[in-house]
C-alpha cells in the first residue's frame, strides 16, 4: 500500500510506496490500480516513457499537453535525483499559476502524480538521472506545449544553474496570465 500526500497544487499527490525491507534490500509496489480508483485518480495508463539524462544541471521542461489531448503523468526518478517541479494552468482550479517542488530520488522512492493542464518539468541533480514517466494518453506532438522554465510570470525558483537545455524549452514566449 502506498501513501497519498496532497500537495499545494489542486489534484496532484505525492505517493510513497510502502517499503518492505528485508536482508535482500527491499520490494514496493508503484502502481495499484485499485489505490488510484479509490481515490478518484485517472487509472488509464497508455504510454510509459524514460528519459536519461547524462550531466547534473540538466533541465527538462515545463510541459503539458493542449486539450482535448491533456495528459496525467505518474513520475519517479529511477536513477539519481532530480529537483521536479509542477505548474498549475488551469484558470478554474483553486491553484492556478502556483507552483511546488519536490526532490524525487532513486533513494527515496517517491512518485508524483500530474494532473491534465498541470506543466511538468524537472532539473537534475545528479549526473546520470533517469525519469520514469507513465501515462494516460498517446502522445500527440501536435498538442504539446511549455512554458518556458524562467517566466516572469511564476518565478520558479531552480536549485542550480542550468548546465544543459533544448533550444524549445528556452524558448517558450512569456506566459499570458
Amino acid at each position: 500500500m502506498a501513501i497519498f500526500e496532497e500537495t499545494g497544487i489542486e489534484g496532484a499527490f505525492l505517493i510513497r510506496p510502502e517499503r518492505i525491507e528485508d536482508e535482500r534490500g527491499y520490494f514496493a509496489r508503484t502502481w495499484c490500480r485499485a489505490e488510484f480508483s479509490a481515490r478518484h485518480l485517472e487509472t488509464r495508463l497508455l504510454q510509459c516513457s524514460t528519459s536519461f539524462n547524462k550531466a547534473k544541471g540538466t533541465l527538462r521542461g515545463m510541459h503539458y499537453q493542449a486539450a482535448p489531448y491533456g495528459e496525467v503523468k505518474l513520475v519517479r526518478c529511477t536513477r539519481g535525483a532530480i529537483y521536479d517541479v509542477i505548474l498549475d494552468l488551469r484558470r478554474e482550479s483553486s491553484s492556478f499559476g502556483r507552483w511546488q517542488a519536490f526532490e524525487l530520488s532513486a533513494e527515496n522512492g517517491l512518485m508524483l502524480y500530474i494532473p491534465q493542464q498541470v506543466a511538468h518539468g524537472f532539473q537534475t541533480l545528479e549526473d546520470s538521472s533517469e525519469v520514469f514517466y507513465q501515462i494516460s494518453e498517446i502522445h500527440v506532438p501536435s498538442a504539446a506545449r511549455g512554458v518556458r522554465y524562467n517566466d516572469p510570470a511564476f518565478e520558479i525558483s531552480w536549485p542550480q544553474p542550468v548546465t544543459s537545455i533544448s533550444e524549445r524549452d528556452s524558448s517558450y514566449s512569456d506566459y499570458r496570465k
